[in-house]
């Protein structure tokens, strides 16, 4: 029986592993100038961080997990999402006790159990960014201007951003009661689980994916209409310092996000080529989480990102992002000594950071060619007797033909000049 990788996971091949490159590095450039450094925590974590953190009453926590009972009988879940893994570290480790605000970033795999489509997988990757210890709304357009950079500098257009508030704790009690006033003649209309949102979070509803949900919340009251005037002020000194970054934006009353950490600020940035599910990097504001983990009272803001939506976007759009790595150099042979010969001279050629190839498959000269051609190998050599004792051989460049007398004691050198063998 053939074993196949299961449903909602994909493997990177070596041909498209260069394109993961080309987003990683331009992610941790970016990051780097906007003075974020870089956190890793585990894949799994204990179960109880996700419903204290996540929230019971979100999707991800109800229908999405993967959790398990470990062999010392503990509640472990693959991680569905980084922000709860990087608060509890931050907590762990008292990064707060470091010059604030602490700004991190993370490109990381995550797991959840949903419906598999172009872009959204069960196993995939997310880029986020958080930020602990301000208040200032300048906070959340950094971010914000962060992951506008981040397409900028892919060369990714047509994204647009869309911002909400949907207010504190304080805020919220209020509007959550004028929702269950809403929702309460229509609950039978509702889903099972949106029946069960009713009484222990009805703000959830809103963000619900059944038609029938959908054509309910639709009438609903406008939660930015309802929050106080703290967080009122806060959202219009965000659009103050979109506005004077520059940052078109639209405001987005329907805008409530998946998961319960967020007050204030949340934000959307979609993309028409991505097919129906246009979200492509989503976030906001968590003033709650630090101290709901235990550590101390202190506001964060952050985002995510999935790579493979990114990835995905990329393709759609038919972004350039150059070739895949190729080789320098191919070394073929003529005989046992030349064999022996290349083996030590492309050892000490890669030690020189020249990427080098030779035939481990006992070829004839013009199959080696051949393969040489095949892993788009930039220039190629033949070495038998003669080259050896004479210590000169015919360098090819593959693309012109033309071909240049070196001395093999200097190849190293004759690379290095090449400057990137433009």
């Amino acid at each position: 029986m053939q074993i196949k990788a299961p449903r909602g996971t994909h493997d990177v091949l070596p041909q498209e592993s260069y394109k993961w490159h080309v987003m990683e590095s331009t992610i941790k450039e970016l990051c780097g100038d906007y003075g974020y450094h870089e956190i890793r925590t585990p894949v799994f974590e204990h179960t109880e961080l996700f419903e204290r953190g996540v929230g019971d009453t979100t999707d991800v926590v109800q229908k999405e997990m993967y959790t398990f009972l470990d062999k010392g009988d503990r509640s472990i879940t693959l991680r569905p999402e980084g922000t709860a893994s990087v608060v509890r570290s931050l907590v762990e480790h008292s990064l707060y006790a470091q010059a604030l605000p602490v700004k991190l970033y993370y490109v990381t795999p995550c797991f959840r159990y949903e419906k598999p489509q172009a872009g959204r997988l069960r196993a995939f990757h997310q880029f986020g960014v958080e930020v602990f210890g301000a208040e200032s709304a300048a906070l959340d357009a950094e971010i914000i201007s962060l992951a506008l950079e981040l397409f900028r500098r892919l060369n990714v257009g047509g994204v647009e951003l869309r911002i909400n508030s949907i207010g504190c704790p304080a805020c919220r009690k209020v509007y959550n009661e004028k929702l269950r006033d809403f929702f309460k003649p229509h609950l039978g209309e509702l889903c099972e689980t949106c029946r069960q949102r009713y009484e222990k979070n009805p703000l959830r509803i809103l963000d619900c994916k059944e038609k029938s949900c959908k054509e309910i919340y639709n009438n609903a009251p406008i939660l930015l209409d309802n929050i106080c005037s703290d967080c009122g002020s806060h959202f219009e000194e965000l659009r103050h310092y979109l506005d004077e970054m520059g940052v078109n934006y639209t405001v987005d009353g329907t805008i409530v996000r998946g998961l319960d950490y967020y007050t204030r600020t949340v934000f959307e940035i979609v993309s028409k080529n991505i097919g129906a599910q246009g979200t492509v990097c989503g976030g906001g504001r968590y003033n709650g989480l630090v101290s709901e983990l235990g550590g101390p009272d202190m506001p964060g803001v952050g985002f995510g990102l999935g790579m493979e939506r990114l990835l995905l976007l990329l393709e759609n759009l038919e972004v350039d992002l150059g070739e895949g790595e190729t080789v320098d150099l191919f070394i073929g042979h003529i005989g046992e000594k030349a064999d022996a010969f290349v083996q030590k001279l492309v050892y000490d050629l890669r030690r020189e950071h020249v990427s080098v190839e030779r035939d481990y498959m006992n070829r004839s000269v013009k199959a080696q060619m051949k393969y040489a051609n095949k892993i788009g190998a930039k220039y190629t050599m033949v070495l038998g007797d003669t080259e050896i004792e004479s210590d000169c051989a015919q360098l090819k460049n593959m693309a012109t033909g033309e071909t240049t007398e070196v001395t093999l004691g200097t190849l190293a050198n004759f690379f290095k000049q090449l400057g990137g063998l433009e």
